[in-house]
């Protein structure tokens, strides 16, 4: 077979294949809904923002107590800060968790969870395209 007539069989084979649409993500990161109480900051949808990353409430409360350098935690009424925080200043510390601790940096997609891998580390799983890679606990 000659390479001109297996390029025309090749060329004949693709445009018979169905056309694959792009990719569309309907995932989207929640805003941060927050109020202020006196000197406190109360995150009222802080059950959303857990169930979207498919993470426990109390790892958020860790991580934004950690990020914050402020007392931090849950109540019937949402997540309870020490302080006042603008939604703001609290909705970019939320995408910044998605992006370390929820969506892989591979394949960019939420499908994830985390493992304990010991010395303040997380072992990062994706189970959509199988990667795995470690970083650091919050």
């Amino acid at each position: 077979m000659e390479d001109n007539e297996y390029m025309k069989m090749l060329d004949r084979a693709f445009e018979k294949m169905p056309k694959l649409a792009a990719e569309v993500s309907d995932f989207k990161i929640p805003v941060v809904d927050s109020i202020s109480q006196g000197n406190k900051t109360i995150i009222r949808n802080v059950a959303q923002i857990a169930d979207k990353a498919r993470r426990n409430q109390d790892e958020i409360a860790r991580y934004l107590s950690r990020e914050l350098a402020v007392p931090a935690n849950m109540e019937s009424s949402g997540l309870v800060i020490n302080g006042k925080f603008k939604q703001e200043e609290l909705t970019p510390r939320i995408k910044k968790y998605f992006d370390t601790y929820v969506i892989c940096k591979e394949c960019k997609k939420p499908d994830s969870r985390l493992e304990v891998a010991g010395r303040g580390m997380f072992m990062f799983i994706c189970e959509a395209c199988g990667s795995r890679y470690g970083i650091k606990s919050y």
